[in-house]
């Protein structure tokens, strides 16, 4: 990741550049946090785990900047329905997602054969697709253990 992580700051950097914009110690912050997050992150966690660490970044600062990460295509915002949106570091792979409705676990999974039906779906309809988000909603196998 930290080989990664000099790519990623220079994309967002030039990208930044390119927008007319400055690269700042707050902007540099939230992305470094952002980065090293674990879970798929709402803006409001980013900024608490940030004001841990520096007071000066204002919550405001965080969500433009998510808004920023996502335009230069480093952050993709997913909305798991549970009233908030969560953001994620867009990875070399693409993933879709399995969410417990009973603990809100989140799966992450891979698979070629749903991949290679999307791009048949849209080859068929002549459609040119620029991105997507797939999540299953169910009970997780230890929800449903609770369940017996």
């Amino acid at each position: 990741m930290d080989n990664n992580f000099a790519e990623i700051e220079h994309k967002f950097s030039e990208y930044l550049k390119r927008k007319g914009l400055r690269v700042t110690p707050q902007r540099q912050k939230i992305l470094n946090a952002f980065l090293r997050t674990e879970d798929h992150v709402s803006m409001e966690e980013l900024f608490l785990a940030i004001r841990k660490t520096d007071a000066s970044v204002g919550q405001v600062t965080v969500y433009r900047t998510l808004k920023l990460l996502c335009e230069a295509g480093i952050a993709s915002a997913v909305n798991f329905e549970e009233g908030v949106v969560r953001y994620e570091p867009r990875d070399l792979h693409h993933h879709d997602h399995l969410v417990c409705e009973k603990c809100g676990r989140k799966i992450e999974f891979i698979n070629e054969s749903i991949e290679k039906l999307q791009e048949a779906v849209c080859h068929e309809h002549d459609f040119i697709p620029t991105s997507h988000h797939m999540i299953l909603y169910g009970i997780c196998p230890a929800c449903q253990k609770k369940e017996d």
